[in-house]
């Protein structure tokens, strides 16, 4: 997957106009008297066919709360109007929580500025109480919560302050920035065909790589299919199927095949030939599956899926995208968690991509962007007081001999905990080297020792940490320009059994992203496993009817 940032689709500049209503737009300025350009003059009705039965998150503001903040923080009346349009166009529905905590958009709008070179960073409150509240278990959120209130409006003027900030890199759109997060429920099939009719006359947002765009294409095609009556389910009989068998059920397979576009070929034999053998295999290559060009029950599972469930996939990953952060010219690291993929991209190319073992489920690995800053070969791994506390205090009840047989020492007390750490070697579960780049989820890129994990189709298994099928090929490519620290040099380092730490700079971009769906380099579509629960949290939220 080469997958090409840029800021897709309409972040919108709040302005209305609607001359007929008296609407009026002009330039202003902030509080710091920098100019915005076109901003709303005049305050916009509030929407009032949202409401809590089919709004997207679950919790609302009071216009009272806004009004508030606004006087507490003395704002000009551009960002003041601008709030108070955000949260009309939402009936003053929260825009970045939920009962249940900060929603994905959220995650994505922190990667999507952190990524930027800005001059003006978050602030430390507020940083400080988003790490509180992104680490948290089982968060229920108060609607009347003084602190929740106070952050969800602080990332709201944030983020109308990254769009004043940057309209060189969106485009404006007339509709209301408060519904670029979903604010109400739609069916599947009448929010494509918005989509669809929304950017078929935008004439911003047009480059044709962007991941965004290239997702849009299949919008079109797959609410077409859906229209047109999706396709049968194969009822399946357990058997096997490979070339040279016969069999009513290849027919069915090859119609289907047929209807995605998977098997070109209007044959609709019972006979499973050569041709069939490389779109099966094509088809388990782009679907997360093991591309052996055998129909197994696996694939015809995967076959069964609906139409309209794909549709929603492709939905809910285009609200993804749209939040992507702009890509930076040199080189940049994206780790696909659900499709356990890592790729090393430069400029528009991708140079190489690697296998990644990716926190399991209740272990999850996090979607947020960093900048990789230090190598660390032949590393100790500090064993988690959560790893601590679970597996090494009760291996130790059973087996005294737990910490040397994995070579790990005791260094200290913490809480009434052991404070645990492996020494660098074979056995060490970071394998020879590590790559640090700082974040409050105590997440890095790092090697293994298991190298047989990377063999197996779903490798969701880790504590949280991403693990590289090939992490020298990584370490020598971003030291590749460092003179001190040629590929010998490397090599050593990392089989030397001690200890050795490096600065890299300039620090290299890392994102970590949570794509389901999406279009390859060559136009081919993927579809993968919803390993979080990701995509269902999300299609509860943005449809009247979840497809499941």
């Amino acid at each position: 997957m080469k997958i090409t940032w840029i800021l897709i689709s309409a972040l919108s500049i709040i302005m209305t106009l609607a001359e007929a209503c008296g609407n009026t737009v002009g330039k202003t300025t902030k509080s710091n008297g920098q100019n915005t350009g076109a901003v709303v003059a005049t305050v916009q009705k509030t929407d009032s066919t949202i409401n809590e039965s089919n709004s997207y998150n679950d919790i609302f503001l009071t216009s009272n709360a806004v009004e508030q903040f606004i006087k507490e923080n003395q704002l000009n009346d551009t960002i003041a109007n601008a709030i108070r349009n955000f949260y009309n166009t939402r009936n003053y529905e929260y825009a970045w929580f939920a009962s249940t905590g900060l929603i994905e958009q959220a995650f994505s709008f922190h990667s999507m500025y952190c990524t930027e070179e800005e001059k003006d960073p978050f602030n430390r409150s507020l940083e400080r109480e988003l790490d509180k509240l992104r680490m948290g278990n089982d968060t229920v959120i108060v609607a009347t919560d003084a602190t929740i209130i106070k952050t969800e409006l602080q990332l709201t003027k944030k983020f109308i302050d990254y769009v004043l900030e940057n309209p060189a890199k969106i485009d404006v759109d007339p509709a209301a920035l408060g519904k670029y997060i979903p604010a109400k429920k739609i069916p599947v099939v009448a929010l494509a065909d918005s989509i669809l009719m929304e950017n078929s006359g935008n004439k911003g947002a047009q480059n044709p790589d962007a991941p965004y765009n290239l997702l849009q294409i299949q919008l079109g095609k797959y609410a077409n299919i859906v229209k047109m009556g999706g396709w049968q389910p194969i009822v399946a009989d357990g058997k096997k199927y490979s070339v040279g068998f016969s069999s009513p059920i290849v027919r069915l397979i090859k119609q289907r095949l047929q209807i995605t576009g998977e098997f070109p070929s209007t044959d609709t034999s019972a006979v499973f030939d050569s041709a069939l053998v490389k779109s099966v295999k094509a088809y388990q290559s782009n679907h997360g599956l093991t591309p052996n060009g055998i129909v197994m029950q696996d694939l015809i599972k995967n076959l069964n899926i609906p139409a309209l469930t794909r549709l929603q996939q492709i939905l809910i990953n285009i609200q993804r995208m749209k939040w992507a952060p702009q890509r930076p010219n040199g080189t940049l690291i994206v780790v696909n968690i659900p499709e356990f993929e890592v790729y090393v991209d430069s400029g528009k190319s991708t140079l190489f991509q690697m296998g990644v073992v990716v926190g399991a489920a209740g272990h999850n690995t996090t979607m947020f962007s960093g900048n990789i800053s230090q190598i660390v070969f032949s590393p100790y791994w500090d064993v988690p007081p959560s790893i601590v506390k679970k597996e090494i205090i009760p291996g130790l009840k059973k087996n005294k001999r737990y910490l040397e047989e994995r070579d790990m020492e005791i260094t200290g007390d913490e809480g009434g905990l052991p404070v645990v750490r492996q020494r660098p070697g074979d056995k060490n579960a970071l394998g020879k080297v590590k790559f640090l780049f700082p974040n409050s989820f105590n997440i890095y890129l790092h090697d293994s020792p298991e190298k047989g994990l990377f063999n197996r189709s779903e490798r969701g298994l880790s504590h949280g940490c991403i693990r590289l099928s090939d992490a020298p090929k990584l370490a020598n490519y971003l030291l590749r320009n460092t003179a001190n620290w040629p590929r010998e040099k490397i090599d050593s380092a990392m089989n030397s059994g001690v200890e050795q730490r490096t600065q890299l700079w300039p620090t290299v971009p890392v994102i970590i992203t949570y794509y389901t769906s999406w279009v390859d380099s060559k136009g081919s579509l993927h579809f993968v496993e919803d390993l979080y629960g990701q995509d269902a949290k999300m299609a509860a939220k943005m449809f009247t009817d979840p497809q499941h």
